[in-house]
């Protein structure tokens, strides 16, 4: 890193902030939640901190996720949540940094002005933008600078994004706005449905990742859950399993598998025929979900694979964009 001026990376994704910074590599990787002391509007806590109290606090605390689905949904706070994170990542340096934000393939230009805003209010000299698709496969180390077609399926907290990229450019893509937030929702609906019993964002996150599955296991998992019956409003312990889970989340899954399947329905033959012999990268926090590479691979007809490290890849790609800031300019920075 320069000590004139920080070249910074950021995956502003809707359950994680990972900032990158060129020369150190991954420098932050924490939770987008913000504590706001209401009223007042003054910011007590951001990431971890601030996660932790989540579902716990008083009336007069607030904590918040200003990012939903890929996009900014509180403008002030994501604006200062990334204020925080860019002076944590910059250090001391003369200029302010030329930053690289990664958004969701499917947003408006609206919402793609307000991230690059954002990011400019919150001490970015330049601000580029990066769509997450590319991010992702450049972070998974496919070489998207080739005339070949390489599929990533991106799969985050807030959106599910598949696309076909070569020559660094999205031939085909599509994107949902389904992702890990909406399977914990799944299982609390499916929770509630079946027991009665309330439960938290955050117990329900657990689940997902404790026992969590897309399709049934060989070995069933259990896990005792603790909640508020519905019917008599007192604390309740149940015991769920792996395969209720994974018919809690079948219908957003199934979302996902259709996102991707219309992706490879519109992806011209010569690429397919590539994307049939190296198969799918799966990236994003989501694609830790155990054996969701085996359903994908299932429903498409094609081999798809967990990308090393899903959770960073974006966070990378958008630090080997700053690399080849000149080329990306030409297929990928229609804002400058």
């Amino acid at each position: 890193m320069s000590i004139l001026r920080a070249e910074i990376g950021i995956d502003l994704g809707t359950v994680n902030v990972v900032v990158y910074v060129r020369g150190k590599g991954i420098v932050i990787q924490e939770p987008s939640v913000v504590a706001i002391l209401s009223g007042a509007d003054e910011v007590i806590e951001v990431g971890e901190e601030a996660r932790q109290m989540y579902g716990r606090t008083p009336d007069v605390i607030e904590v918040a996720r200003p990012v939903r689905e890929g996009v900014i949904a509180d403008y002030q706070i994501t604006q200062r949540m990334l204020a925080y994170f860019l002076r944590r990542a910059r250090g001391f340096t003369l200029f302010p940094p030329r930053v690289v934000v990664s958004v969701p393939y499917g947003v408006t230009s609206v919402e793609r002005r307000a991230v690059r805003e954002a990011a400019l209010e919150a001490g970015a000299g330049e601000a580029y933008l990066i769509r997450e698709p590319l991010a992702a496969a450049l972070g998974a180390g496919l070489p998207v600078d080739t005339p070949t077609g390489n599929m990533v399926v991106d799969i985050g907290g807030g959106t599910a994004e598949a696309a076909v990229i070569s020559m660094n450019g999205i031939v085909v893509a599509n994107s949902v706005r389904i992702g890990g937030v909406k399977l914990d929702l799944a299982i609390q609906s499916y929770i509630r449905r079946k027991y009665n019993l309330a439960i938290g964002e955050p117990t329900a996150e657990e689940i997902k990742i404790r026992i969590g599955s897309a399709l049934p296991l060989d070995e069933e998992l259990f896990m005792e859950v603790q909640g508020r019956d519905q019917v008599t409003g007192l604390p309740q312990t149940i015991e769920v399993s792996s395969n209720e889970i994974t018919e809690a989340m079948m219908e957003p899954l199934a979302q996902i598998a259709a996102c991707i399947k219309s992706v490879l329905e519109r992806t011209p033959p010569e690429l397919a025929s590539d994307i049939i012999d190296r198969g799918i990268a799966l990236t994003g926090g989501t694609a830790q979900l155990r054996r969701l590479d085996e359903f994908i691979t299932q429903q498409m007809g094609v081999p798809a694979y967990v990308a090393d490290a899903p959770t960073l890849c974006v966070a990378l790609g958008t630090g080997r964009a700053l690399e080849n800031l000149d080329v990306l300019k030409r297929t990928e920075f229609a804002i400058p």
